[in-house]
């Protein structure tokens, strides 16, 4: 969440970046009301507990005096004042979870360095890398050739757990696999990998910004409080949560393979034939907490390091820069890594790599202990898809189509393929 210490030192200015995301001004202002409204009633609230200690002293004090008129005046004031108290208390309570509601929904401050823009529309392409020539039998969709070559079977999928749920065969399933594993070997020189749980508290969703605003976009198991992760963003967010590290350990930095798991639910009206939206799919991430200085390094080496890996698969891509109106809840600067698909005719969304300020970190009460001495300040975190398979695995096996409808993948795979790297038509 952004501080709160904004909306009583720089409301304005703070209105100002937040209306570069679409975000009204009234909400802003009804947060800052709640604030000093919250401090205000504090101040009485801890007055009024004040007194209400010194008249139960002069109370006693009176008794053991033998005044137990007076005693019983100071009593009724007592009383009086602590239903006051009591009634100030449940108000105070109720505007400070008001407040923090509004916290929670409040959008992250764009960097004064995204560009605006209202909608993807506006997003800015940086560069575009790679050659787009391509044959015919290259313009042939991936789910054709999926199913051509017994590699992805989206019926299956469809009849075991509904639509957008697609079940990869034989070659297809490993080199999903493969993929996960390259990503990782790719990453490991500098990044401790971590296997977290798939499964996560309402606290750690929260924490990455996931909630409240995106519930009706993740899978809730109700019963135990617990959803299952739209990426490993979340628990690798929530690793460090209510921790001080010291700064001379930053920036800490961690991959993780996981399956991810979205509903989707805004998808009406888009595309979702074959691979190119999907309710569970495998995703390498790569996150790092660092300070505020060493942010925009540590976004040029995630942006490089995702980007590297769809070079090293040999996939023409392109880097967007995301405009504000399109920048998610809790980005502050986001870069989207695009491969073109030629059979689908598309380019395609593989990685968004992102700079969440301190916006995630304060959710989650990560901070860290300067080396120069000081109080403890919030950390910044970050975050890139090193790989996510679904939309990869399209790319490839339409860029790399053979005349004769088999597959050729690219030499970087073959260490990680049992099979070969050539999949071709049953026979």
């Amino acid at each position: 969440m952004i501080d709160v210490r904004l909306l009583r030192t720089d409301l304005d200015a703070t209105k100002a970046a937040l209306a570069r995301k679409g975000v009204e001004g009234s909400e802003v202002d009804r947060a800052a009301e709640l604030d000093r409204s919250v401090r205000d009633g504090q101040s009485t609230v801890d007055r009024l507990r004040r007194e209400v200690k010194d008249l139960s002293s002069r109370v006693g004090r009176a008794r053991r005096e033998g005044l137990p008129e007076e005693a019983e005046a100071l009593s009724q004031t007592s009383r009086q004042t602590g239903a006051e108290l009591e009634g100030l208390e449940k108000q105070l309570a109720e505007a400070a979870g008001e407040l923090q509601d509004l916290l929670l929904r409040i959008p992250n401050l764009p960097a004064p360095d995204a560009p605006d823009g209202l909608s993807d529309a506006d997003n800015v392409i940086v560069r575009t890398v790679g050659e787009r020539t391509y044959g015919e039998h290259q313009r042939v969709p991936h789910w054709d050739i999926g199913a051509a070559l017994g590699i992805l079977d989206l019926e299956a999928g469809a009849r075991i757990s509904g639509s957008m749920f697609p079940m990869l065969r034989g070659v297809g399933a490993s080199l999903a696999r493969a993929l996960c594993q390259f990503a990782l070997d790719r990453n490991a020189d500098a990044f401790e990998e971590i296997r977290p749980p798939t499964l996560v508290r309402s606290a750690t969703l929260q924490a990455s910004g996931q909630l409240p605003k995106f519930a009706d976009e993740a899978y809730q198991i109700e019963r135990d409080d617990l959803w299952a992760i739209p990426t490993a963003e979340v628990p690798l967010t929530s690793i460090r949560a209510g921790q001080v590290i010291e700064e001379a350990e930053l920036p800490v930095r961690y991959m993780a393979y996981t399956p991810c798991f979205r509903r989707e639910a805004g998808s009406a009206g888009r595309d979702t034939r074959g691979l190119l939206r999907v309710h569970e799919f495998d995703k390498v991430e790569i996150l790092s907490l660092c300070t505020r200085a060493q942010a925009a390094d540590m976004h040029a080496e995630l942006l490089a390091r995702a980007s590297g890996s769809i070079a090293a698969l040999g996939l023409p891509y392109r880097i967007v820069d995301i405009c504000t109106g399109d920048l998610g809840q809790s980005h502050a600067r986001c870069f989207d890594i695009e491969v073109y698909a030629p059979g689908c005719d598309l380019w395609l969304e593989v990685s968004s790599v992102s700079w969440f300020s301190d916006y995630q970190a304060r959710r989650a009460a990560i901070r860290y202990r300067p080396v120069a001495g000081g109080g403890n300040v919030v950390a910044d975190t970050l975050n890139g898809s090193a790989l996510a398979v679904p939309r990869v695995w399209a790319a490839l096996v339409e860029t790399y189509r053979q005349p004769d409808g088999s597959v050729e993948l690219p030499e970087v795979l073959a260490p990680y393929l049992r099979a070969g790297r050539v999949i071709c038509p049953p026979s």
